[in-house]
């Protein structure tokens, strides 16, 4: 039997104070919608709609090829969104998920038990929910002596018995896809809300003697939906914690997790140690047994084995194994730190690519870059890579030693085992194994400082 997937993301989310759709908003690095989504191909469906509304486009651009899209022009509830893939879907057999986009805690794991047990049970709709400490808000699960359902009664809707009930509606359902948009057609607006609920169908069905299930959540955080900036954070700390726990699981050490902020689809590798306030955002990746130390931050880039990064920022770069970065360090996009490099406190490396052994250790800045192995900078170091125009590249080859406080105007070469003399500007190229001094002789003058303000002789 065919699955089929709705998923709703037409809404603007008004509570959300925002012009970005609600179910753009990210949780761990990446949109609700795209957390769903992820979920959702657990189920394998043969085809997904996406009910789209609010700035239409940018949902379009997100999802790219993975869904066909329907346009709501109109929201006027959640049946009316689902009237909306008729056209997608009326009259084929199988099931159809529903499941709003802004539900980003639902796990993959739980929707394919929901499918399994609306199939076994032969149910022709089977409501997905959880049990509520504080059920105040949702729609209400009402069963019979028999615990079989019997309706689903919405906040404003329901009377003062039904409002103690605290199993939930998480609005997430299957429904036997054929029935799902005959019944559709026999739902009104006669309701608190002025709107077309979806949750009527059950009463149809009932009404049909058709049979209709609901399938409990083990956790209830899966259910929560996303309305405001409140039920965001809380969303991201359940995915955070829920993305630590695994890490852990799989040989990763952290310090402190409650404190430490790490994307979803970041890789970790085993015997990892990861400090406290450290941030690891979108395709990172960590190599064995390498050591992030508190304050670290690394976005997009690929971290080899052994390597420590003490307090410092890397982006979009490669970082290969047994490298030591930091403190205060900052690589930045499109660098490339070869094997057992070490770039040191106040270092910034920008587009360029450091070979093995190559040194670095304090004060300096690399931009734009071309740098052989075992290289030495000493502190102060500056590659002057901009004219106020365009950016240059500065070739260092092998063994150079580049003396303290010296400066590289780039476009230039700087041959093998060349040595640069402290305090030099340099802004022509360098023989192998050359010595290159740039700087003016120095003059004495004895006396001159006698009188001057800053002489005791004056005070």
């Amino acid at each position: 039997m065919n699955n089929y997937a709705i998923i709703l993301a037409a809404g603007k989310g008004t509570r959300m104070k925002s012009d970005l759709p609600k179910v753009m908003h990210k949780v761990a690095g990446i949109t609700m919608l795209e957390h769903v989504f992820r979920s959702v191909a657990a189920i394998a469906p043969q085809k997904n709609v996406t009910v789209i509304g609010h700035k239409a486009e940018l949902v379009r651009e997100v999802l790219a090829s993975q869904s066909e899209f329907v346009l709501q022009t109109e929201q006027l509830g959640t049946g009316h969104a689902v009237m909306m893939a008729e056209d997608e879907l009326a009259g084929l057999d199988g099931q159809t998920l529903v499941i709003a986009g802004d539900t980003p805690l639902i796990t993959g794991e739980s929707l394919k038990n929901l499918i399994d047990f609306h199939v076994h049970h032969k149910n022709v709709a089977t409501i997905l929910t959880a049990e509520a400490d504080n059920p105040f808000g949702y729609g209400r699960i009402i069963r019979n002596d028999n615990g079989e359902v019997v309706k689903i009664v919405e906040q404003k809707d329901a009377n003062d018995f039904e409002k103690q009930v605290k199993e939930i509606n998480t609005g997430t359902y299957v429904f036997d896809n054929k029935r799902l948009f005959e019944a559709l057609k026999n739902i009104n607006t006669n309701n608190a809300q002025g709107e077309y609920y979806l949750t009527d169908v059950i009463g149809i069905f009932k009404e049909a003697g058709e049979k209709v299930g609901a399938y409990k959540l083990r956790d209830f955080n899966e259910s929560l939906g996303v309305n405001d900036r409140v039920a965001l954070a809380t969303a991201e700390s359940v995915m955070r914690r829920r993305i630590n726990k695994a890490h852990m699981v799989n040989g990763v050490t952290f310090q402190n997790p409650e404190a430490t902020y790490i994307d979803v689809d970041v890789a970790i590798a085993p015997d990892v140690v990861v400090e406290a306030n450290v941030t690891l955002k979108g395709q990172t990746k960590i190599g064995a047994a390498s050591v992030l130390t508190n304050g670290t931050y690394i976005v997009d880039s690929v971290i080899g084995d052994h390597v420590v990064v003490t307090n410092s920022m890397i982006e979009e770069s490669e970082v290969q194994d047994g490298v030591t970065i930091g403190p205060f360090a900052h690589i930045r996009p499109k660098s490339v730190l070869g094997k057992d490099a070490h770039i040191g406190n106040f270092v910034e490396v920008k587009g360029s690519s450091i070979g093995e052994n190559t040194k670095a250790g304090h004060l300096t800045y690399i931009g734009n870059g071309q740098v052989g192995s075992n290289v030495n900078f000493g502190a102060g170091t500056i590659l002057a890579n901009y004219d106020g125009k365009n950016k240059y590249t500065t070739t260092i080859g092998n063994n150079v030693f580049v003396g303290s406080n010296s400066t590289l105007l780039a476009p230039v070469t700087i041959g093998d085992n060349a040595l640069i003399a402290a305090a030099s500007a340099i802004n022509q190229d360098v023989p192998t194994d050359a010595l290159a001094i740039g700087r003016e002789r120095q003059v004495i003058k004895d006396g001159y400082a006698i009188g001057k303000p800053h002489h005791p002789s004056t005070k």
